[in-house]
């Protein structure tokens, strides 16, 4: 089918009205025919807001930060944390390479021990066999770098899982690694007679990790009834509440996320891989803890720094398709994966420390609301300049709620 009969087709088995059927037919900024290509089955788009995050410094320069995201406040956090530490030096990041992980499992080999030995002295061969599948990568500077093997215990029996180690440079990797993977597969199941099953990448990219650091003085911490160290301690305690409580983590590593997912997406990089990645290895320690640390520093000024997984790229997929990916990139002026990495984490960086010193002070709600009031206001069935006046008396009132919006606006109407 073409992309307007499925609509029709849909909109038949749901019974969308005219509006609703016209309204999915509008593909917006993205190109129809590319959205056919990018996905399958395609009906329509979905436009999420675009917003620049300003104020951020990261390792001397200042950088301007696209966010696609339909939440309110994450934009406005980011622009207040890089306010924030401007004056300290902004962020400070690091990578820790483009290393990506494919595995290979084997089952029922006779001797696991013995067969893991057997892979390890195939090194050469193991190289020859994953370069050779893509010489692109190999001319850029990338290629395998390192094999392991492990034999695992699983309920089914021993598994031996073996690990390719690949340097994927601009690309996010994931089918760089899959073809390697499988390429390598007969050979495993050949050196090991044991049969092989699944062959893909790790999204735990802990070769890939993406580190920031920023300080904030005690006189930017300070706000109306609490002083800088007050403030300071306050955010401490909501980390260490976060690295000791996995109920806790949960909602605190979700609002770091809201930051990295917003750049991920905006620059058309996978947003599932990157969060999985986050997420396991916040768990690498048997418990689920907070991936950011907030500190007391040597003159008694807040440091926090933020450490996690980050397989992001320039090529491929998406990223280099959407146009509004490619104008985005072209916002962060990067030119390379790794600097796009690095910028990430320091926008998780900046989202947590705002969320913290919210909670640790006016409560996350004030500001939260404030900004959704518009939304709010909106949802009451507000409309051009009723919708800025019934957000402002919302949030005069202090309370942001539908019923009470829905006064207003028949109070506003007469």
């Amino acid at each position: 089918m073409s992309q307007r009969e499925r609509l029709e087709q849909v909109a038949a088995f749901a019974g969308l009205e005219p509006a609703l059927v016209e309204h999915l037919a509008n593909t917006g900024n993205l190109d129809a025919a590319l959205a056919d290509r990018l996905i399958e089955n395609v009906v329509g788009t979905m436009n999420v807001p675009l917003g620049i995050a300003t104020n951020m410094r990261i390792d001397g320069e200042d950088v301007l930060i696209p966010m696609a995201t339909e939440e309110s406040s994450v934009v406005a956090a980011v622009c207040n944390a890089g306010r924030q530490c401007y004056e300290t030096g902004g962020f400070t990041t690091g990578l820790s390479g483009t290393l990506m992980i494919a595995q290979i499992q084997t089952v029922g080999v006779a001797d696991p021990h013995a067969a893991r030995l057997r892979i390890l002295d195939r090194r050469e061969e193991v190289k020859a066999v994953c370069d050779g599948c893509d010489p692109v990568l190999l001319g850029l500077g990338g290629g395998f770098r390192d094999l392991e093997v492990r034999v695992l215990d699983t309920a089914g029996g021993p598994m031996l899982i073996t690990h390719l180690i690949v340097d994927t440079r601009d690309a996010m990797g994931a089918n760089a690694v899959n073809s390697m993977a499988e390429a390598l597969a007969p050979h495993i199941a050949g050196w090991t007679g044991g049969r092989v099953y699944l062959r893909i990448l790790s999204n735990l990219a802990d070769r890939r990790l993406a580190r920031a650091h920023a300080v904030w003085s005690l006189d930017r911490l300070a706000v109306e009834g609490m002083t800088g160290a007050q403030v300071r301690d306050g955010i401490i305690s909501a980390c260490h509440f976060a690295a000791a409580d996995p109920y806790r983590a949960a909602t605190h590593n979700k609002g770091i996320m809201n930051g990295i997912s917003a750049v991920v997406l905006a620059t058309g990089n996978d947003t599932r891989a990157v969060e999985a990645g986050a997420h396991a290895y916040a768990a690498r320690g048997g418990s689920y803890g907070s991936l950011t640390r907030f500190e007391i520093a040597a003159d008694g000024s807040l440091g926090g720094s933020i450490e996690l997984p980050m397989a992001v790229g320039l090529i491929g997929g998406a990223t280099r398709l959407h146009p509004t990916a490619q104008a985005c990139l072209k916002i962060l002026g990067v030119t390379s994966a790794a600097r796009l990495a690095r910028i990430i984490a320091a926008v998780g960086l900046a989202q947590n420390f705002s969320a913290l010193k919210a909670l640790a002070t006016t409560g996350i709600q004030k500001g939260h609301m404030a900004l959704h009031a518009q939304n709010i206001a909106m949802m009451a069935g507000a409309v051009g300049g009723e919708i800025e006046r019934v957000a402002h008396l919302l949030v005069e009132r202090g309370t942001v709620r539908m019923d009470v919006a829905q006064g207003l606006l028949r109070d506003l109407r007469g």
